[in-house]
């Protein structure tokens, strides 16, 4: 489907007026064509190699002909010689093809045993994935003998399975007991931790008598784990047992801490105090997770227990929906230096100082804090009264490209390819070729690349790529605001702040009018097709065709109609609401629960991270484009307001901090 008023149709309109002028004035020939293309693309992802091999001829000469080439050297590799493929690598001028083939080679040779050979090639320039890493440790213990084995236990950390490349180095590692017992447990604990039952059960049923874990005593646990908790029918005495009853905890409290809370204090008197630590830092962490008041007291059951940092970041959030100051301080003051300094971490450090009478050394934080840009840079120039002289000071003036520089990147054969791409809804291969192209460039590079993108309509590459600038920035281009009469519109229609709308759009979608998420949601405002079904009958729109849920207007129309309906229906709170269209209305009410919480902590203590994060961006994304749209400005701690629990009406039955 194709919806004019989106850049990639109109490329594809203005590339069908080039080809009829081309065909009414030279001879009919066969040209390549793009059909051909996704047919050959179609059986490369298939491996269909035969089908691809038959379409090949007809793509010479194709924009995009080498990636026919490469396809079908991919699906040859296993039978390929070493000379056809070191000169194909030697030869071809698009990186992001030659690196992913050189890994594929390197995989290739690696299975057959041709260690010779894999050193040629080892390592590839642009890194590599798991697969990769193990094969390149079996070269080396094949080199350097088992000395190089040390490399590979890192790589057993994991909740994850990993790839059968690594199974021979964890076998030889477990067998020269560099692999201990303790450290299978370990990984025992992190595959549990991370729902991954299979990969639990496997290290468990491979581990020495007495740790050993069979099929038959997980059977009960994995049936009804708070039961089999409350029950205590463990081998106590034995490890595996005591590991078995840990396993029943995560599996129970995962689904409601507070429930199996009587269960675990009945039990954990049994376990040593390490492993009563661990359990108890478990459930304070699902506890957090869930919102539950007691998850600060339960985290501080933990101790000296070693937390990972998304514990660790949830012993803070349990400490602010309890309003101990000290223990959020505390909290953070135990956190490894990269992640305390993280701009939520050092927002909200300053925030205990300042709470806890230490003023200046919160103030000090704030203003280094304040000079950056982003949800927390708003909240700390807010939090030292500075939030509006932060978005009134002077702008960097915008990019004006050299038209000669525009002409000549776009000239470039990668920028083509990358139009192509576009044009015919490849969006992987487009953004790993961009990527390629801005890789390592200086921002006048960056922003003049960012300024084609734009003009080309390539939006979400225009605003990745403005974002990657280091000191000059253009927050035009960082805060484009393509489609401004369809959003203009749909804010007066429905009485939105039309800078809400863009956030929204930018979050969702970056302007890229026809995309298709995953999940199925279409268009700017990433629309699910039930939504717009039942926004239509809301707005008793007849005329509604679900084939046009992408139309610039009537996605913006329909996304504004959505938003407002419960942003009036959440005390007319944007992060409500804007929590309500990324995770669903139901999700954002049960959230509110407990007392009444500052916006801010309430948008920190989300427990879905992508909504959490959503959020946040969200409302940074509205203070920019209020100024981006020159509206009034409304700070960032008085949209996010109070949030009180559900059932709750705020005085006048609205916001209790919207005021500037």
């Amino acid at each position: 489907m194709c919806v004019m008023r989106t850049p990639r149709c109109l490329i594809v309109a203005l590339l069908a007026v080039a080809v009829g002028v081309a065909s009414a004035s030279a001879p009919a020939q066969a040209q390549p064509s793009d059909a051909d293309f996704l047919a050959a693309r179609t059986a490369f992802e298939r491996g269909q190699r035969d089908r691809l091999e038959a379409l090949a001829p007809r793509l010479d000469g194709h924009l995009l002909q080498p990636y026919v080439d490469t396809w079908r050297l991919r699906l040859a590799l296993d039978t390929a010689t070493d000379d056809e493929v070191r000169a194909f690598l030697d030869a071809n001028v698009v990186p992001p093809l030659t690196q992913q083939l050189r890994v594929d080679w390197l995989k290739s040779l690696a299975r057959r045993g041709q260690w010779a050979r894999f050193a040629v090639d080892y390592p590839p320039p642009a890194g590599e994935d798991s697969e990769l890493a193990c094969y390149g440790i079996q070269y080396r213990r094949q080199r350097d003998g088992d000395a190089a084995l040390a490399a590979a236990k890192p790589l057993w950390f994991s909740g994850q399975a990993l790839p059968e490349a690594c199974d021979p180095l964890f076998d030889a590692l477990i067998a020269r007991g560099s692999l201990t017992v303790a450290d299978r447990r370990e990984r025992f604990r992190l595959a549990t931790q991370a729902g991954n039952v299979r990969l639990a059960r496997l290290i468990a049923g491979d581990l020495p008598a007495g740790e050993r874990i069979s099929p038959a005593e997980f059977a009960p646990v994995d049936k009804d784990p708070a039961r089999s908790l409350a029950s205590g029918n463990f081998r106590w005495r034995q490890p595996g047992g005591r590991e078995l009853a840990l396993y029943a905890l995560e599996r129970a409290a995962r689904s409601d801490a507070a429930q199996v809370r009587p269960a675990w204090e009945k039990q954990r008197g049994q376990l040593p105090e390490a492993e009563r630590r661990y359990g108890n830092a478990r459930i304070a962490y699902h506890a957090a997770r869930q919102l539950r008041p007691e998850a600060h007291a339960w985290y501080l059951e933990a101790g000296e227990q070693p937390l990972g940092e998304v514990e660790r970041a949830w012993q803070v959030r349990a400490a602010l929906r309890a309003g101990s100051w000290n223990g959020v301080l505390a909290a953070i003051d135990r956190m490894p230096a990269a992640q305390a300094a993280e701009p939520a971490w050092r927002y909200w450090r300053a925030r205990a100082l300042a709470a806890l009478g230490r003023g200046t050394e919160a103030d000090a934080l704030y203003a280094a804090l304040a000079a950056e840009d982003g949800f927390y840079p708003l909240l700390a120039a807010d939090a030292q009264g500075r939030g509006a002289e932060k978005m009134r000071e002077p702008r960097p003036a915008a990019v004006v490209t050299d038209p000669q520089w525009l002409a000549a990147f776009g000239a470039r054969a990668d920028v083509k390819r990358v139009l192509k791409l576009a044009q015919l809804d490849l969006r992987p291969e487009m953004l790993r070729e961009w990527a390629q192209i801005v890789r390592g460039a200086d921002d006048d590079t960056l922003l003049a690349a960012a300024d084609y993108a734009r003009r080309q309509g390539l939006y979400d590459r225009a605003i990745n790529t403005a974002e990657r600038t280091g000191s000059r920035h253009d927050f035009g281009l960082r805060y484009l605001t393509p489609y401004r009469s369809e959003f203009g519109s749909a804010a007066r229609d429905h009485a939105v702040d039309e800078a809400l709308l863009f956030g929204i759009a930018r979050q969702e979608s970056r302007f890229v009018a026809d995309i298709v998420s995953s999940a199925g949601a279409v268009g700017l405002m990433q629309l699910m097709p039930a939504t717009a079904r039942w926004v239509a009958r809301e707005l008793k729109r007849s005329d509604f065709r679900p084939d046009r849920i992408a139309d610039v207007g009537t996605n913006t129309g329909f996304g504004a109609f959505y938003f407002k309906y419960w942003l009036d229906r959440l005390d007319a709170l944007p992060a409500l609401a804007a929590a309500a269209y990324n995770a669903g209305p139901g999700r954002a009410q049960a959230w509110r629960n407990g007392a009444p919480l500052e916006g801010a902590i309430w948008v920190e203590t989300i427990p879905f991270n992508e909504t959490r994060d959503y959020v946040k961006k969200v409302l940074a994304n509205a203070m920019y484009y209020t100024r981006e749209l020159n509206q009034p400005y409304v700070s960032l701690t008085a949209r996010l307001g109070t949030v009180l629990p559900r059932g709750t009406t705020a005085p006048n039955g609205g916001n209790l901090a919207l005021s500037p």
